[in-house]
């Protein structure tokens, strides 16, 4: 019973309400923007984004100043130069993502073996810290998560368009380069105020799971919406309570938790489908 006490002595602690706050904020914007990225077959900017921000991440300790806020706009316009690479050079979506992904890793690389006195700071940076989250880190994912609800629903028709069918919303007059545009930035937003819970190695991996989860249940896509924001919620809360109680790195336990409900999501149905056949 000595995880229970743990559990409950968790709400105790202010950093655990932060991280909870955080949590919640990250699970909402990453399952609005998953659901788009995932059928628009664009998932992997978020990964490629991540990458990014490590390297900003590095950046910012290396020079003192504040990895956050230096991560922000950095990570904003590198995802529209990830769009504009993909258009003047005439890549695909994932070269131009690969390209500009491995730069970033040998960037923060460079700069953690040149910088050793930060290597345990940016430890917390890959892959999450409940105990490093700070006020501005909460005021950050209040904010950024209300503007990414707000844009969504603002341009939620012209992006369901643009997701079902590209040629065809272009041809009723949605301006989908502009909207593919808002999709990169607002993922950057989401991977910046992913950092602190679940690191930049991981918070891709929320942004992904969620909507892949719901979309083997369902095919409604504002259920789909709404689905991935509810289990996405759920894993982040469940995630940050079990790496409390069993003294794991937060991001590491939420993703991990994420693979075991998709493994098991794919299981039943496929069980079901054998069932039925």
């Amino acid at each position: 019973m000595e995880w229970l006490e743990l559990l409950k002595l968790s709400f105790v602690y202010g950093f655990m309400w932060r991280a909870l706050i955080v949590g919640v904020a990250v699970g909402l914007s990453s399952s609005l923007i998953g659901s788009f990225l995932v059928l628009n077959k664009f998932s992997m900017i978020g990964h490629g984004l991540s990458h990014v921000a490590f390297a900003a991440i590095a950046v910012g300790l290396f020079t003192n100043q504040a990895p956050l806020l230096f991560a922000v706009p950095t990570v904003v316009i590198v995802s529209i130069f990830i769009l504009k690479l993909n258009n003047a050079a005439n890549l695909q979506g994932d070269a131009a993502i690969g390209l500009t992904a491995s730069f970033s890793i040998a960037l923060g690389t460079a700069l953690a073996s040149i910088g050793d006195g930060f290597n345990v700071d940016l430890f917390s940076y890959l892959f999450g810290s409940i105990l490093t989250i700070k006020q501005i880190d909460v005021i950050l994912a209040i904010v950024f998560s209300f503007i990414v609800s707000v844009v969504i629903w603002f341009f939620y028709h012209d992006l369901f368009s643009m997701t079902y069918d590209d040629e065809y919303a272009s041809v009723s007059g949605v301006k989908t380069k502009r909207l593919n545009t808002l999709l990169a930035v607002l993922t950057g937003l989401t991977i910046v105020i992913g950092i602190r819970a679940i690191g930049t190695m991981l918070i891709s991996a929320l942004i992904i799971f969620p909507p892949i989860i719901v979309m083997q249940f369902t095919r409604n896509f504002k259920t789909t919406i709404f689905a991935s924001a509810l289990l996405s919620i759920v894993l982040v809360v469940s995630g940050l309570l079990s790496s409390f109680v069993f003294d794991l790195p937060s991001g590491s336990t939420i993703v991990l938790l994420s693979g075991f409900v998709f493994f098991a999501s794919t299981l039943y149905n496929n069980v079901k489908r054998l069932a039925t056949s």
